[in-house]
């Protein structure tokens, strides 16, 4: 099946031709690190051992590097020291450009001994360039291939796995189709530590989208895109009135009137407007 995930925010990727959850690259990249690593510096021979294992370790001085991403990719450029301190001589204004050309490019940024404690964490939403907090806010966002006006959004948030655990940063996605809420369905939140978590996060939002397109919206079927059934907020809504002596129901009476209110479309909508919402679960 053919399928073209249409973005409504954020940077379109390209994908393979074969499968439209796998992204292999896109046109736009933010630089958000720029770097240098020679002999001596704590696990350098670490860092470039798999550079030795692909016949690329050419430098015997060390390597100035640029570390890309965009919403759903990233990728290290591995060129001359040299190279990189004229690229951060040009750029004091943001502009300068660097020729790939002259070193090596590997997709994703790399990770494990030396690159672990070298890298450090990175969000998509910075506070320094106009964000509303690091690590809070939208990421990207597809158009819902069969319910006219829904989304799926890949969003950074504040959350914490338990209520008496302190907040971590977090990255999921939610469907304004079926209003599931990930945080029921294991292995759909992330903590929030770099591009690998953010492009893992829109994969799951992707296949979200193939699985609607290819089975609909329905509660019974293979679908993965499935709205929960409103009689059981109506059944806990029922019994609090009868135990409580309520005349009105303590909670709205269908999951997406609940998800505006108490759930991730209401972190959206504040993520949209600017505010930086409570953290969730706390």
């Amino acid at each position: 099946m053919s399928l073209t995930i249409r973005n409504t925010y954020g940077t379109p990727h390209n994908v393979s031709e074969s499968n439209p959850t796998h992204v292999t690259g896109c046109d736009r990249y933010r630089l958000p690190l720029v770097g240098v690593i020679a002999p001596g510096n704590p696990g350098y021979e670490d860092m470039v051992g798999w550079l030795q294992d692909n016949g690329h370790d050419t430098r015997p001085e060390g390597y100035g590097l640029i570390f890309l991403e965009s919403e759903e990719f990233s990728a290290t450029y591995f060129g001359s020291i040299e190279q990189i301190a004229q690229y951060k001589r040009e750029n004091v204004d943001g502009t300068a450009t660097f020729d790939a050309s002259q070193g090596v490019m590997y997709a994703q940024w790399p990770h494990g001994k030396g690159w672990d404690d070298f890298i450090p964490r990175v969000f998509w939403n910075i506070a320094a360039h106009g964000a509303i907090a690091d690590g809070v806010g939208l990421v990207t966002a597809f158009e819902h291939p069969v319910t006219p006006g829904a989304e799926v959004i890949v969003y950074e948030f504040e959350g914490t796995w338990l209520p008496e655990k302190p907040p971590v940063k977090m990255i999921t996605f939610h469907c304004t189709a079926c209003h599931q809420d990930t945080f029921h369905d294991g292995g759909k939140v992330h903590e929030n530590n770099s591009p690998h978590d953010r492009r893992w996060a829109a994969r799951q939002a992707r296949q979200h989208i193939v699985s609607a397109a290819r089975h609909g919206v329905n509660r019974d079927g293979d679908s993965e895109c499935r709205p929960s059934d409103p009689a059981m907020l109506q059944v806990v809504n029922a019994v609090a009135r009868k135990n409580l002596g309520l005349a009105h129901n303590p909670l709205p009476d269908d999951d997406a009137a609940y998800c505006a209110t108490k759930g991730p479309c209401s972190i959206i909508r504040e993520l949209r407007a600017g505010v930086r919402p409570p953290v969730y679960r706390a």
